[in-house]
């Protein structure tokens, strides 16, 4: 499966390319590739809504994504604007809770996205490089929440 293997490679050289897992070694990395896919969104498409399941999260790899919350009239604001290199929906995927905001295509995106069974999967085959990536995903999560924490305190 040349493809297969050609596919996979990309997709390591993104996971590397994110900043997210520094924590993972080459091998890793390689290891990792097979459990995430490769999602392209065009520009003004719902990659999902606040509310739904959280089955799968993301690593933007091209293009810019809207964080939008629905507020007390009903009416959808943008709390926040995503870049190369950011991971969401992770949350969702990790403690089982419903989506906390929509996230929209603000430009063509390319995404890495890892779903909730696949990582169960990497789990159970690989259970130290997905603790790795777990852990990533845990430090950058308490990161978001200290500075938000900050920005509160400056308020």
């Amino acid at each position: 499966m040349p493809d297969q293997t050609l596919l996979n490679t990309e997709i390591r050289d993104m996971l590397m390319d994110c900043g997210q897992f520094d924590n993972l070694q080459l091998s890793d990395f390689q290891a990792a590739a097979g459990y995430f896919s490769l999602t392209e969104i065009r520009e003004g498409h719902t990659i999902f809504n606040e509310g739904d399941a959280g089955t799968f999260m993301c690593i933007l790899h091209q293009g810019v994504v809207s964080v939008r919350k629905t507020d007390s009239t009903g009416a959808q604001v943008e709390i926040a604007t995503l870049r190369k290199g950011r991971a969401f929906g992770e949350m969702a995927v990790l403690d089982g809770e419903r989506r906390s905001a929509s996230c929209i295509a603000a430009s063509d995106c390319l995404l890495l996205t890892l779903g909730k069974d696949s990582l169960e999967k990497m789990l159970n085959e690989a259970p130290r490089i997905a603790a790795r990536i777990i852990r990533a995903l845990a430090v950058t999560l308490s990161k978001r929440l200290r500075m938000q924490d900050g920005q509160r305190l400056a308020l």
